[in-house]
């Protein structure tokens, strides 16, 4: 790996951990401006779609002038839009600050471009395992910045993220090199931002398949996590510290397999078979954990959960980079962070209309139902691995 590879592990490092100080306080932060669980499941959601417009347009772009630009623009939103919302005053200020940073919010797909751009595809499992890591190590000093952070308000947490996100900007200003070899031809057509690629991408070989996948993986997947901390605060009585730890300790799980897991797991196993058998254990982890309301037993059910977990998805990134030309991976990856995103839209409304205040057991329903729909998404990439297995697997 070389020096440009690790400068954008570095910026998805603290690009993740930007992202993730803020996971811990949002659905609290939205509940301080007086909203009901429904509503700060829109705030969740209107992130997500505004995204899911966004990102192949960045993604297009990157293939089109360069990743540098883009990654750029997109670090700024976000350093701008978490400013706004760590000084709102009221819950219409934090939606527009959330839908800034959405529509700004490429970076992820722009830093996966950047990998395809500087990896062999032999070592592509291994870069994306990285990355992963990278982002999972935010996952692991973002919960715990977030803690200090609470400590003067649930609005600090945002106004950190904003001078974190800052760090990452100046960065990539002033030590990442531009990595995109050819770029794509200019379009006469100044609306030809690649939002037409949201249906034609289904039509891509191999790819297509995959990114469909990867829209259910990440629908139940945004359903648990929603309902997740839901149930954690009202069912198991827990507070926002104890939830802020549980993130903390699915970030040390998530580096921890995603750096020593991926290249031992790697080395014996197809990307396919680590793929469906991570699918298996998450789908029955989803299931197990509400059916005890115990803290003790959620926890060692939620540690299995998170060391397999980790792997879906460097492995769904790399049979997409493998899977994807060399000139349209910045196009892919916009793609699959934007299914991605559409995904994330629909699961906490989902979970957001399950649930009851009033009536704590209906907490446990959206964890039942990520349960079985993750297994339903597991059954159909078994039916079809022959459509996506990258050509490295066959």
């Amino acid at each position: 790996m070389n020096r440009t590879f690790w400068v954008t592990a570095l910026v998805a490092f603290i690009n993740a951990l930007s992202f993730t100080i803020l996971i811990p306080v949002l659905y609290l932060y939205g509940k301080q401006f007086g909203l009901n669980d429904f509503q700060t499941s829109l705030l969740f959601s209107s992130y997500a779609i505004a995204q899911f417009f966004a990102t192949p347009i960045i993604g297009k772009l990157s293939d089109r002038f360069g990743r540098k630009p883009l990654l750029i623009i997109s670090l700024a939103g976000t350093v701008i839009a978490n400013l706004i919302a760590g000084t709102a005053t009221t819950a219409s200020v934090l939606f527009i600050a959330r839908f800034l940073d959405s529509i700004t919010g490429g970076n992820a797909s722009v830093a996966q471009a950047i990998i395809s751009d500087v990896t062999t595809p032999a070592d592509r499992a291994k870069g994306f395992g990285i990355f992963g890591a990278a982002f999972g190590l935010g996952f692991v000093l973002g919960p715990a910045t977030s803690l200090f952070a609470q400590q003067v308000s649930l609005g600090a947490a945002f106004l950190v993220s904003s001078a974190i996100a800052f760090v990452a900007l100046l960065i990539t200003l002033f030590f990442l090199p531009e990595t995109l070899q050819h770029k794509a031809g200019r379009s006469r057509n100044i609306f030809d931002l690649g939002l037409e690629n949201l249906i034609k991408g289904l039509a891509i070989p191999r790819v297509g398949i995959l990114l469909i996948i990867n829209f259910f993986i990440g629908t139940t997947f945004t359903i648990f996590t929603y309902a997740f901390q839901l149930y954690f605060l009202h069912v198991l009585n827990q507070d926002n510290r104890a939830l802020t730890l549980m993130f903390l300790l699915f970030g040390v799980l998530g580096v921890i397999m995603q750096t020593w897991g991926v290249s031992v797991l790697n080395r014996r196993f197809n990307l396919v078979t680590i793929l469906l058998f991570a699918l298996f254990v998450r789908s029955i982890s989803f299931v197990l954990m509400p059916i005890w309301a115990n803290i003790s037993y959620f926890v060692i059910v939620s540690i299995v959960f998170s060391l397999f977990n980790s792997l879906v998805q460097p492995m769904i990134n790399t049979l997409i980079s493998l899977n994807a030309s060399s000139q349209d991976q910045g196009t892919v990856m916009g793609l699959n962070s934007s299914y991605l995103s559409a995904s994330n839209a629909f699961g906490p409304v989902i979970a957001g209309l399950m649930v009851n205040q009033a009536y704590p057991s209906t907490y446990r329903y959206p964890l039942y139902l990520a349960g079985f729909l993750t297994s339903i998404v597991w059954v159909f990439a078994i039916v079809n691995r022959r459509r996506y297995a990258a050509i490295v697997d066959e």
